[in-house]
């Protein structure tokens, strides 16, 4: 398995990560807890060493089945999670306010059975919230040895720019320089931000319906 480092902070992750959110959250039914487990623990006998989770998966229950799966093998992977939700619920709305992510992170290191998160996600940016406090209020975290680094999910160049300059962003949605992607327009940040919506919407029917969003998707 290959190798890669995510921007310049030094984050080495193996090309090929595991988002875990399918396995308790978004695509019907959760998959039985021994083989989410399995599955886990089969990639990384695989050479996957990055996994990608989030309170809002479940909630709580895919952090809590992430953390099973990897403590014996902590030392050598690198566990993504994320904050931003009130609750943990994505239906409750956004809540990025310093003591919200405090919260997040000592329940997410409980249920990651973790010292510390090694990448921590703003999962979407909330605009009551400036970023400059979300930022450093994760600057703080790592400070205090709880995070290893910094992430967003779905922020704009301008929020980027700014969260990075109170602590360095190590992960963004960016398409490499020869990626087709990035002449495409339905791929702008701007296009992939809108579509979110509709994904999102197909993600709970999906789940109301006991199928998949594709097979939602491609139902007349």
């Amino acid at each position: 398995m290959h190798a890669r480092k995510l921007g310049s902070s030094g984050l080495e992750v193996s090309a090929i990560g595991l988002g875990c959110m399918g396995l308790s959250f978004g695509y019907g039914p959760a998959t039985d807890r021994h083989e989410a487990i399995t599955l886990i623990r089969a990639a990384y006998e695989r050479g996957v060493t990055f996994f990608d989770t989030a309170e809002a998966y479940g909630p709580y229950i895919n952090e809590a089945v992430v953390g099973e799966a990897l403590a014996p093998v902590r030392e050598h992977v690198v566990i993504a999670t994320k904050f931003g939700f009130t609750g943990g619920e994505v239906q409750r709305g956004l809540d990025s306010r310093p003591e919200n992510i405090r919260k997040v992170a000592e329940a997410s290191l409980k249920r990651l059975k973790t010292d510390v998160i090694d990448l921590f996600y703003q999962h979407r940016v909330d605009p009551n919230v400036p970023i400059e406090d979300v930022a450093g209020t994760v600057k703080a975290l790592i400070t205090e040895g709880k995070v290893k680094f910094f992430g967003l999910s779905e922020a704009g160049v301008q929020t980027i720019r700014r969260a990075h300059a109170v602590q360095p962003v190590s992960a963004d949605t960016r398409f490499a320089s020869d990626d087709f992607r990035n002449i495409v327009p339905r791929f702008a940040a701007e296009a992939r931000k809108a579509n979110q919506t509709v994904v999102e919407l197909l993600g709970r029917i999906a789940a109301q319906k006991q199928a998949t969003p594709a097979q939602v998707a491609l139902v007349r």
